[in-house]
């Protein structure tokens, strides 16, 4: 590692285009079968502009072949043969910088991994405070990466230059990472826990998508008005108005009406004109202002925006409102299974309501403490501090075989085997 990282503004080979044909992808695939080596890997997608969440680029390199940009949307619909791919990369190692946001992605196109290695997760088992793709390359390449266009929104077409290059850079240094992080994992004695959460994270990114049991219960500070059923009954129905013209429009729902605005429509609940009127964000089109070009970006929605009248949120509501209290929504149960329940992360409620569960969780804390100094590994990577709590919320868990149950909440072998006797000590 250098002292002075140095800036990387560019790929070395030069900005590739986007290949959006079948001949040039035949090409590109080609190209990747001759090459060698693991394959560098990312995804971008426009989540902030359109309704889904699909790759709408897809970025790779491999030594032999270089840096190669894929049009994932524009293939598909020309009819691309995605196993052309797979068979091209074969069995080789996908190196990505958390793989869980994009796996989902590469798996929908058609797209199927078999070998991971997650830089991000590397990094959290080296025990760095800083895991995002520019801190990691700094620490072991020296290299500061250019990156502006983030939060760009990638389905624009033709994609400028700029977007092209920040695209590339996400992928350039990913093969030089995981050799030097590989010899660090090695060094540290940590290569087989990785390899564990490496297949681990393979599995879930590639594992079927659990959707939301209700939907609508992720609006923003929907517990503000958890206790007003009625409210409830507002925000439910706007949600649902808002989700479903922004399918039909193909625009990001928030891009419609923010979560906000649901949240300040349901505790007011306007039943006149007048009182509509007040609520300036149900009248006036959705505008983010971030004082970059982003501005423009979100401008070209602005048609879509303009066609969803303000009549529409207030029919919405009028409806919700004349709801009868049987029919407005009740906010679920937690499940009765005790298996499938999470002890509460409110420590107040575990200090002052159950004292003697409180003494246990912080010496078992303490113990998973001094296994994280011992091995320079964050103890929120050792084990997930959920299972802790599960664990020492348990009326008598010296009972409890505390592998098995670390097993069964979902603990890899090197956490069990890592804590297991420690823990199991400290409860007796």
């Amino acid at each position: 590692m250098t002292d002075e990282p140095r800036l990387q503004t560019q790929p070395r080979s030069g900005v590739p285009d986007v290949t959006a044909t079948l001949e040039g992808y035949r090409e590109a695939c080609e190209r990747l079968a001759q090459a060698g080596g693991s394959l560098a890997a990312d995804a971008e997608r426009a989540s902030g502009y359109r309704y889904g969440h699909e790759d709408w680029l897809v970025q790779f390199k491999r030594e032999g072949a270089g840096i190669i940009l894929l049009d994932p949307v524009a293939l598909t619909q020309a009819g691309a043969d995605w196993n052309l791919f797979n068979r091209a990369i074969g069995n080789t190692t996908w190196i990505l910088h958390d793989s869980l946001q994009d796996l989902p992605g590469f798996s929908e196109i058609g797209m199927t991994p078999k070998a991971l290695f997650d830089t991000e997760i590397a990094a959290r088992l080296l025990g760095l405070h800083r895991f995002g793709l520019a801190a990691v390359t700094e620490r072991y390449l020296g290299i500061t990466l250019a990156k502006e266009h983030s939060a760009a929104d990638w389905s624009y077409r033709p994609l400028p230059r700029d977007w092209r290059n920040y695209a590339a850079l996400d992928v350039e240094l990913l093969i030089e990472l995981e050799q030097v992080m590989t010899r660090e994992l090695e060094a540290a004695g940590k290569m087989e826990w990785a390899r564990e959460e490496f297949e681990h994270a393979l599995g879930v990114g590639l594992g079927p998508r659990h959707a939301h049991p209700v939907p609508w219960m992720r609006i923003s500070h929907i517990t503000r008005i958890m206790q007003d059923h009625q409210g409830l009954a507002v925000a439910k129905a706007l949600w649902e108005r808002r989700d479903e013209l922004a399918r039909q429009y193909d625009i990001a729902p928030g891009l419609l009406l923010s979560d906000d605005s649901i949240i300040e429509a349901a505790t007011v609940k306007p039943h006149n004109a007048r009182q509509f009127r007040a609520v300036r964000s149900l009248n006036e089109r959705v505008r983010i202002q971030t004082g970059g070009e982003q501005d423009k970006m979100f401008e070209r929605y602005a048609p879509i925006q303009r066609k969803v009248k303000p009549s529409v949120w207030r029919e919405t509501i009028r409806q919700a409102l004349e709801l009868k209290p049987s029919q407005w929504p009740h906010v679920p149960t937690p499940p009765a299974d005790e298996q499938h329940a999470n002890a509460p992360k409110s420590m107040r409620q575990w200090q002052t309501r159950h004292p003697a569960r409180y003494q246990r969780l912080m010496a078992v804390r303490q113990a998973i403490t001094q296994i994280a100094d011992d091995t320079r590994t964050p103890a929120e990577v050792i084990i997930k501090p959920q299972i802790v709590r599960n664990l020492c919320w348990k009326d008598d868990p010296r009972r409890l075989d505390v592998a098995e149950f670390l097993k069964a909440q979902g603990a890899r072998d090197w956490q069990v085997k890592l804590i297991a006797a420690s823990v199991s000590r400290v409860i007796m």
